[in-house]
């Protein structure tokens, strides 16, 4: 008999992988509401392939009794809807594994593995309960059934997810529902497996989200009221989400016909005195960066949400990297400043989204909010206390007669007008201007105006988000990473049980924090953990610090770290360190 949670872990974690249409998202939000609604912890992330058509998806769903927050290699429950299935979840099946599925369809698939099975053969169930789109319900009741009571805990979440399309759908969705979770105490009554996953109790005070979900939220909670941009996985989540919910909050939102069009249309709003933000990844970025000058010579405020993806190029449209930092912190022609926040959870996402919006009015600059693919299909619970909803100071000024738009400053920030509030001259101009906003062609100027905007970089270097060390504060060896490999890190470390060693994650990559270089030349060691080629964090604490990061654990490959690669990536790196001392 398998026993769930294994021996040594305090979760579940369930893999669901099927082709493209077969409904493997709808499973993976259904599980997470049910997960949570029956007291447990949960965590989902979803992988799939670059295709209009066709292709093999999956999503990776943990159950626990406390929060978890990472991505496991582990699989203790695959259930694929059909075959297909892509070697990256082959790979990850062991002897341990119970595998729910049509065994007959499956057998070229798994074919020389070790693993525990049992014969489910989702389709032909789906169809008695009147046809083959119901296979993913039906996957999902079975699941229900190795964890709860009765079928019923699903109807509210089937009403939520399919009411709309009427009572009818709802209750055939429902004699899905009922077949498949038969099913499921079926398998609980055989023998073949048991569950001994405590439930935490009520989870009302907690929601869950995923990344798109995170930014979204607090991009309203910094008081975005203008949003476009251009198609572009993985960021076109945030674009749906604010065209859905833009009417309802306040926001104008508008998908426009390309990337260019999208940031000038940002830059033109943020003149007019919204608070304005575009979304996008690598490829999208990569056009604005004109754009991106605009806003920073005319110093308006604009907040670039650019999500990661595998490049050069296409690259890989859907699959994860942290390529692009140094690209945010170099992008744009000339010199001026800008700032750069990356999340590594989905309360730092919202945080980070927020404060972005903060930055970009009190200092008139444009503000990265650098995320990847892997936080924005990342879904888990958080408390609701996380979501800070106080509103911002737009900082605006009503303008007099006299008024100039780039008034000389101390700490380089003007006063910022906006047309028709007030009785001055809103001036602007993508050329060099003077205090006004007129053009001229007068070196002086130029020099005098330049700096005055470089200036501004002292007052966001003062305020830099310091970053966060998790574990002890006497630690010998620190693991340094930044953005969407925070929790995976941390789950790592965790499970090494290294007493000496802690993580730094840089939450503001640039400008850094004055307290960044004390952290890192405290630690006898630093190993760096990044989701690139060319250790990019490590090349800016260089160019910034002077602090050269040794020791690295790097991957490209287009999938995030699990938590059982960077535990590797460690392990050799301390048996090299032991062999060579």
């Amino acid at each position: 008999m398998q026993q769930f949670p294994r021996k040594g872990n305090r979760d579940v974690s369930i893999v669901l992988c099927g082709a493209a249409g077969q409904g493997v998202q709808a499973v993976e939000e259904l599980l997470v509401r049910l997960g949570k609604n029956l007291g447990y912890h949960v965590y989902a992330n979803r992988e799939y392939m670059s295709r209009v058509r066709g292709g093999h998806n999956s999503t990776a769903v943990r159950m626990a009794a406390s929060p978890v927050r990472a991505l496991v290699d582990r699989i203790d429950i695959l259930v694929p809807l059909g075959p297909g299935i892509r070697e990256n979840v082959l790979d990850r099946i062991d002897p341990q594994t119970l595998v729910l599925g049509d065994m007959k369809e499956l057998e070229g698939d798994l074919a020389g593995r070790t693993f525990q099975s049992v014969h489910l053969p989702f389709l032909d169930i789906a169809k008695e309960a009147g046809g083959a789109v119901f296979a993913n319900v039906v996957a999902t009741a079975v699941i229900a059934g190795l964890f709860a009571d009765t079928p019923e805990v699903l109807r509210p979440l089937v009403e939520q997810r399919f009411g709309a399309k009427g009572a009818d759908v709802v209750e055939k969705n429902m004699a899905a529902v009922s077949l498949g979770f038969a099913r499921g105490q079926e398998i609980l009554r055989s023998g073949v497996c048991s569950f001994s996953l405590a439930s935490s109790g009520s989870l009302e005070d907690r929601i869950a989200l995923d990344g798109a979900d995170a930014v979204s939220t607090g991009a309203l909670a910094g008081g975005c009221s203008f949003c476009c941009g251009y198609p572009m996985s993985p960021a076109t989540g945030i674009l749906t989400f604010m065209i859905q919910q833009g009417e309802r909050f306040g926001v104008a939102a508008e998908q426009v016909e390309d990337e260019i069009a999208a940031v000038n249309m940002a830059v033109g709003a943020s003149y007019g005195g919204a608070r304005a933000m575009v979304t996008t990844s690598g490829g999208g970025f990569a056009l604005m960066t004109e754009g991106f000058s605009l806003a920073g010579v005319t110093e308006s405020p604009l907040v670039v949400h650019l999500s990661q993806r595998p490049g050069p190029a296409t690259g890989m449209a859907t699959r994860t990297e942290q390529g692009d930092l140094l690209f945010a912190l170099h992008g744009g022609h000339g010199e001026f400043p800008r700032a750069i926040l990356a999340p590594g959870t989905l309360e730092e996402a919202f945080f980070c989204t927020r404060h972005a919006f903060y930055l970009a009015d009190r200092y008139q600059v444009p503000v990265v909010v650098l995320t990847d693919q892997y936080l924005m299909n990342t879904y888990y619970d958080l408390p609701l206390e996380a979501l800070d909803l106080e509103s911002l100071d737009p900082h605006i000024v009503e303008t007099s007669r006299e008024y100039r738009r780039y008034e000389d400053a101390e700490d380089g920030v003007s006063p910022r007008g906006v047309p028709g509030h007030g009785e001055g001259l809103v001036g602007v101009d993508s050329h060099e201007h003077d205090e006004e906003g007129h053009v001229w062609e007068n070196f002086q100027l130029r020099a005098w105006m330049n700096s005055k905007r470089i200036r501004k970089i002292e007052g966001l270097r003062y305020e830099a988000l310091e970053p966060t060390l998790i574990g002890p504060e006497n630690y010998k060896i620190l693991l340094l990473c930044w953005g969407s490999t925070r929790s995976i890190v941390e789950e790592a470390l965790e499970n090494l049980g290294w007493k000496d060693a802690a993580v730094l994650h840089i939450l503001q990559p640039w400008p850094l924090s004055e307290k960044t270089l004390s952290y890192l030349e405290k630690a006898g060691r630093v190993i760096a953990v990044e989701g690139n080629a060319t250790a990019q964090l490590c090349a800016l604490l260089r160019l910034e610090c002077g602090f050269e990061v040794q020791e690295k654990v790097l991957t490209w490959k287009g999938l995030q770290f699990s938590v059982e690669e960077v535990m590797e990536g460690l392990r050799e790196l301390s048996s090299k360190g032991e062999r060579e001392s």
